[in-house]
């Protein structure tokens, strides 16, 4: 009889730091890690279909998004460039779960291929870019 008693005890012991482990961990969630999201959209607002194979002339414009989820402000730095040729910078300042999208628009012309490179870049760093998106543009003559 003394086993069986010993025994529901530890058990109920088991029981008890069981319930205050998961309370515990209902109470104190780990924090994920934050990040910024970056990315380009078509005119539309959608992912695909970009203005990526234009005529000497043509119009092309873009939506760069970001959205921080940093879990604080964050203060970020946007160069656009073409064939690393620096076209636009812009400073953007986000409080933490919000989202900007940018305009962006830009003329073919020259023929031919060109890297058109989104780089942002999370200040005060501004020696290493933290994220990037491209599109490879043909543009054709008349």
């Amino acid at each position: 009889m003394d086993f069986d008693k010993t025994l529901s005890i530890i058990i109920l012991i088991i029981l008890i730091i069981g319930v205050i482990g998961v309370v515990y961990i209902i109470s104190n969630p780990v924090e994920s890690k934050g990040f910024t999201e970056f990315y380009i959209l078509n005119s539309n607002g959608s992912a695909g279909d970009y203005p990526t194979n234009l005529t000497i002339g043509d119009k092309g414009n873009v939506l760069i998004g970001i959205v921080n989820t940093e879990h604080l402000n964050s203060n970020y730095l946007l160069k656009i460039k073409r064939n690393n040729t620096l076209l636009k910078e812009e400073n953007v300042s986000l409080k933490n779960g919000e989202k900007k999208e940018i305009t962006y628009n830009f003329t073919a012309s020259t023929t031919g291929q060109y890297k058109l490179e989104f780089d942002l870049y999370k200040l005060p760093d501004t020696n290493n870019i933290y994220r990037s998106v491209f599109l490879l543009v043909n543009v054709k003559g008349y």
